[in-house]
């Protein structure tokens, strides 16, 4: 593709993001699958460009503010050549009208918006935090109530993009022998720092074109979402269930711990996304489990299979705060009513969801959310109205599960990017009382 076409593609995907309300790895999935004339390397470029966008859509609205210019796609993308890419003017209006399809000549708005913001910064003192830190200001509040004075810190690395992290499957390889797979096909994997099956990569690659993935050596799963699946403590011969289970990323590390024995059952709401995990659970080797679709939270399933199991893991919908390096477009589409709605649920997720736990068994709630009102608000909302429940430290759990002395302090897993080099993620382990 030539420059322009390019440049035309992003503003086509930028304005198909804005419009629809899916996902922005969603549209772009879609809008790129219908147009296989784009080449691997084209579509690199746009949809770093458009991640980029995505990543800088405040300070670059902050600026068509600044200069009082209808924001667009197209706006954005020339506010983002002229500071992020600190092109000249003249040379970003070659790149627009490179090539048959293009996207279209400079105007003299365009030319006008381009000279005033020649030579200057994507920062700007009179921002405010929220702007400099990308993310809505209503949540201000509530994110300096998780973070205090370490706010500005913490969202300047959740602006950035996050490492690929792999969990060696178990069930198939070892850390070591995964690591020489991947050296095998040029790619250097360093151990990551707490998870004692996690590699982390580099750099951004297609793992599925990596046959190490092929093989079901390796999966994609960010560290702490690892740590969750090990301190949930599943092993061989339990009954466990994932009540949450979606595409099946954390189904899979459970069915490690187990080593393929026992009863794993794997529950969502979403046929949809359930189906999703077919192909990657018989690519990972596991036979251990069996998939359940639920009508709603309360489905009649849980009342029959009250007190059966000896692990309940709940990774309940949030909303995904901890996972911005890698979903921008999700901050923007929250809203305060969204996210109580969000509370309200998870807490009803929460409340059903543990009458599955037998007398002595566990209920393991997380969310990959940095909001005390969707993390430890929760917890102690369900143990105030559960007194046979009660909190695990985590030091304790992590010993029984992954073993020597917890590098974490705190009574629950609480990670941060800027803090732990993961996703945001939270998890509490609860402890039904035994039977007198």
């Amino acid at each position: 593709m030539t420059p322009g076409a390019r440049l035309a593609a992003v503003i086509e995907l930028l304005d198909e993001i804005e419009r629809q309300d899916r996902p922005a790895d969603l549209v772009a999935g879609s809008y790129l699958k219908a147009r296989r004339y784009i080449g691997a390397k084209d579509r690199r470029a746009i949809s770093d460009r458009v991640w980029g966008i995505l990543r800088r859509r405040a300070r670059l609205d902050w600026w068509l503010e600044h200069e009082k210019i209808q924001i667009t796609s197209r706006a954005r993308l020339l506010v983002d050549m002229i500071l992020t890419d600190r092109k000249t003017p003249a040379d970003i209006g070659n790149e627009f009208t490179a090539g048959d399809r293009n996207a279209g000549a400079l105007l003299p708005p365009d030319w006008t918006l381009l000279q005033a913001l020649k030579g200057r910064d994507l920062f700007h003192h009179d921002m405010p935090a929220w702007v400099k830190g990308e993310y809505p200001a209503w949540l201000e509040p509530r994110l300096a109530a998780s973070f205090g004075d370490r706010l500005a810190q913490e969202m300047a690395v959740l602006r950035d993009e996050a490492p690929v992290d792999l969990r060696v499957n178990t069930l198939k390889t070892d850390k070591n022998a995964a690591i020489a797979a991947l050296a095998a096909e040029g790619l250097k994997a360093e151990a990551t720092r707490l998870s004692p099956i996690g590699l982390r990569l580099p750099a951004r690659i297609t793992l599925t074109a990596q046959q190490a993935f092929k093989d079901g050596l390796v999966e994609v799963q960010d560290e702490g979402s690892q740590l969750l699946a090990l301190l949930t403590d599943a092993r061989p011969g339990m009954a466990v269930v994932d009540f949450c289970a979606g595409a099946g990323g954390k189904t899979l590390a459970l069915a490690a711990t187990m080593e393929n024995k026992g009863r794993l059952i794997a529950c969502d709401v979403n046929e949809r996304r359930a189906e999703k995990a077919v192909l990657r659970l018989r690519r990972a080797g596991v036979h251990n489990v069996t998939r359940r679709l639920l009508e709603s939270e309360s489905d009649k399933w849980v009342k029959r299979q009250s007190g059966t199991f000896d692990r309940v893991l709940v990774d309940a919908p949030c909303s995904g705060a901890g996972t911005w390096r890698r979903n921008p477009d999700a901050k923007w589409r929250l809203s305060e009513q969204g996210l109580m709605d969000l509370v309200a649920l998870q807490g009803r997720i929460l409340a059903s969801a543990s009458r599955l736990v037998r007398p002595g068994g566990r209920l393991i709630y997380s969310t990959c959310s940095l909001l005390a009102e969707e993390d430890m608000g929760q917890v102690e909302r369900f143990l105030t109205e559960h007194a046979d429940f009660r909190l695990l430290p985590l030091a304790q759990v992590w010993g029984e599960t992954i073993g020597g002395d917890c590098p974490l302090s705190g009574d629950v897993l609480s990670l941060s990017p800027a803090a732990n080099g993961t996703d945001g993620f939270f998890a509490a382990v609860l402890e039904r009382a035994a039977a007198s």
